[in-house]
């Protein structure tokens, strides 16, 4: 956990996106197409054969109230702990525990995958950890489980190379009220994520959440409170059973890339410019086996840090990405 950080808070989102489920029991009702011009130009909601997790924020959040959201949050100090050392012992003589080497040079890489945890008092390498912060505020906040059973190793340990989906794995065998409990736990203290991974004897699934991107919350806009955020793609075959936490989320939402873009364009609800733009990314693979395949390729290419620069003009808040035409004077 980077303390000396003094514009912004290390964050970890995770994109889940998941196998539709058709027919009358679906998890939310398909939204309504919108048919103005701009929705037109967005693939049809029938071409998608996944759906991806939004969660609504409350209205009384202090960061973007009210706005639908991936899941994720702030990193903890236990993501850190030198204590998942033991919990991922059989992957310690494996670089990154596992993780996929990324091709782009140190040098180019954003600082919070490039900073040397060693240097912060740290063994858990940065992407390792970064992952185990997705995976716990996704559960904290969706109920979304991610992880595997340690008897598993030795099967992780010989399919690093696997391109097949990311499976939900359901063989922890935890009934409802022992989640519910542990949760309320994680909740209460981030800790208690890794003692749930102890005493039950499981993993979280980092393996399964691929590298995306990098966007850093721009000035003023969005209050004080700016974080560097770490983004992390994960396709699943079916959807997992979803459950808002009735604090900071109001509620959550299976839909398509396209039928969020859609209700966005009709105010309908509000996403912010990252959600805006890899959504739109998204659009490009309407197939979650394509959107898997992309992801896991594109993973080790590593990616650049973002920030939206926003302007105002005719009374109206545009926000600029690198390449835009027109760029402000910041100076």
């Amino acid at each position: 956990m980077n303390t000396a950080l003094k514009q912004w808070k290390e964050a970890s989102t995770l994109i889940l996106t998941a196998g539709r489920r058709l027919g009358a029991d679906s998890l939310s009702p398909r939204t309504p197409l919108d048919g103005n011009g701009a929705a037109t130009r967005l693939p049809h909601s029938s071409e998608f054969d996944y759906d991806v997790l939004l969660l609504k924020r409350s209205a009384k959040s202090t960061f973007m109230p009210n706005a639908y959201v991936f899941p994720g949050g702030m990193v903890d100090s236990s993501d850190f702990s030198s204590d998942w050392l033991d919990v991922f012992k059989s992957f310690l003589n494996s670089p990154g525990f596992g993780l996929r080497s990324v091709k782009q040079p140190v040098e180019n890489r954003p600082p919070i995958f490039a900073t040397n945890r060693l240097k912060l008092g740290s063994p858990i390498p940065g992407e390792v950890a970064l992952r185990i912060c997705a995976v716990r505020e996704t559960f904290e906040e969706s109920g979304v489980l991610l992880v595997v059973p340690k008897k598993e190793e030795k099967r992780i340990l010989k399919s690093f190379q696997d391109t097949r989906f990311s499976q939900h794995h359901t063989e922890h065998k935890l009934g409802c009220d022992e989640l519910s409990k542990w949760r309320a736990l994680v909740n209460k203290n981030p800790s208690n994520f890794m003692r749930m991974c102890q005493e039950l004897e499981v993993l979280p699934n980092i393996w399964a959440l691929h590298e995306w991107a990098n966007w850093l919350t721009p000035t003023a806009k969005y209050g004080r409170t700016r974080f560097d955020t770490a983004f992390f793609m994960c396709c699943l075959q079916e959807v997992p059973s979803t459950l808002q936490d009735e604090k900071e989320i109001e509620r959550f939402q299976w839909s398509t890339p396209s039928e969020i873009l859609q209700s966005y364009q009709a105010r309908r609800l509000w996403i912010a410019p990252p959600q805006f733009y890899e959504l739109s990314r998204m659009c490009r693979f309407p197939l979650l086996d394509n959107l898997h395949s992309f992801a896991h390729q594109r993973a080790t290419e590593g990616c650049d840090q973002w920030m939206p620069v926003i302007v105002l003009q005719d009374q109206q808040h545009i926000s600029l990405l690198p390449g835009a035409d027109y760029q402000p004077c910041l100076f």
